[in-house]
Formats: structure tokens, sequence, C-alpha cells
């Protein structure tokens, strides 16, 4: 079975519930608060491998409890971590998410050690070997993604970016990417078009796909558009009780590049990715 390689963000996430998330100036009540493993890096090399994915994991955490909680998350998913580094300059990567009584969600995220992935993880033969299929998100900076594809590049290894949180790319970067995933907010960002429904997300996807070979844009509750080959599809999404979005696309990218490491075509592992949303959406996050 061929491997996938994931290099990403690792983050110990304090999730509240409240009524609504506070305005500019105002402090809200909450109704519980719990712990989990977060990253989109993390969460989507554990969405690939439940899923049935062999996953190798390259990125950092501090030498302190909530890096071993990261760790210990990840090896209980049957994730390969060898080449996660501890550092111990700087403390582990941390989120504290608000989710509302709509199920939705902001957060935000402070990296500390996430910040130093040693380049030199992407040197070792031994990190490549049986991987097909490479996964970046945007939650690290870019140097440390465009050293990662760039070795994948060399030795003829898929690319997938997961282009999130949206930010401006090096025409460097672009050119290393196979398959680009964005969301509604990161589509708008990325070629101007804003998508509400799935007649934009197909638009974005068109657009897109001028510059990215192979292409999906997930619509939240609409679903998905994606393109490749010069033809751009879509695909409506699940009708379930939404119980809470956080997460929903690091299961959607896992699911996605566990389908397409295991040689299925791209149509047939969106429609796997969207199934797996929609169930996660359904449920309560752990």
């Amino acid at each position: 079975m061929s491997k996938i390689a994931v290099t990403g963000s690792l983050h110990y996430d304090i999730m509240l519930d409240a009524h609504h998330r506070p305005e500019k100036g105002e402090t809200v009540m909450g109704s519980a608060c719990h712990y989990k493993f977060g990253g989109k890096g993390g969460n989507q090399a554990v969405a690939a491998a439940r899923a049935g994915a062999a996953v190798r994991f390259a990125g950092s955490v501090g030498r302190d409890q909530q890096g071993q909680f990261l760790l210990d998350h990840l090896q209980q998913a049957g994730v390969d971590c060898t080449a996660v580094s501890i550092i111990d300059a700087l403390p582990s990567g941390m989120s504290v998410a608000i989710t509302d009584a709509e199920g939705d969600y902001g957060a935000v995220v402070v990296s500390n050690a996430n910040q130093q992935i040693p380049l030199e993880t992407f040197e070792q033969p031994g990190f490549w070997q049986g991987v097909s299929l490479l996964v970046l998100q945007n939650e690290v900076p870019e140097a440390v993604n465009l050293c990662a594809a760039r070795a994948a590049q060399q030795r003829g290894i898929t690319v997938c970016v997961n282009a999130a949180p949206a930010r401006p790319l090096s025409a460097a970067f672009e050119n290393c990417i196979d398959l680009l995933v964005v969301n509604a907010i990161e589509a708008r960002d990325m070629c101007g078009i804003s998508v509400q429904d799935l007649t934009s997300a197909r638009s974005a996807a068109e657009s897109l796909a001028s510059r990215f070979a192979r292409v999906v844009v997930t619509a939240g509750e609409h679903g998905v558009a994606y393109s490749e080959a010069g033809e751009t599809h879509t695909l409506a999404a699940q009708k379930v009780t939404l119980v809470s979005t956080h997460g929903a696309g690091d299961c959607f990218v896992g699911v996605l590049c566990q389908r397409l490491s295991s040689g299925v075509t791209l149509a047939e592992a969106v429609s796997a990715a969207n199934r797996a949303a929609a169930e996660h959406v359904s449920r309560q996050p752990h």
C-alpha cells in the first residue's frame, strides 16, 4: 500500500461552547469547555489514517505536556511520527475555538513550535520511501511547504495543497501543486469569485483550473465542485442535522487523499470525502 506524507501543523485545541461568538469588547458566558487534538496538518493525517491510509507525518511540537498529548494522539491513530521534531525553545502550537448555538465556529491559532519544522526532514530519503502523495496546508511557513513540495516533485510524488487558511502563494509554490483544495472563502481570495452556491463553486473551480491541474472547491452545506482535464463537475452535499462544522474541512481532505492514494478517480474520491464530511458535521467534535 502506498503511503501519504503529511506536513503541517499540530495544535492543542481548547474548545468552548457558547450561545454566540463575542463581538468586539463583549464577554460571553460559555456553556462547556473541552480539549482536543488539532491543527490542520494533524487532523488531515488522522482522518486519512482512520480512513485506511498508511500516513507519515512531519511537524514539530514543544517539549511539554501538550506536545506529548499531540504525539500520543497521532500514534493512537496509526500515524508514523518518526519525522515529528521536539523543539526545546518553543511551546507546542495551540488554538482556542468557540462553537455557537448554530454549530458554526471561529478560532484563534498560535503557531509556536509549528514555525520550526526542520527543512532537513525532506532531504532524508527514508521520509519519502513508499510515498505516493504529499499533503500540505497553510498553517506552517511557506518555506516549509515549498521545500517539501519541491522534494516530492523531484521524486514524482503528487502534491496536494489545502490552501487553508487563505494567504498569497508564491509562483514557485504554485508550480509544485498538482491538486488544490479550497473552501468558499479561500476560493474567493484566490480567484475573486464569491462562492455562495454550487453554481458559483463551479465557476470558481473553472477559474482556478487555469492555474492548477486539478481543483476541488468545497461549498459547505451546498456541496462541492471539482475540475480536472478541462471538465468541471458538482456534487450536492448530503442532508444532515448540523451539530458542528469544526474540523469538517480536514476530514474532507483526509478522506479525499486516502481515496486518491488507493488509486480511485478524483470523482470517486470527492464523493467519498463528501459523505465523510457530512457524517463529521452531524456529530460532536471529539
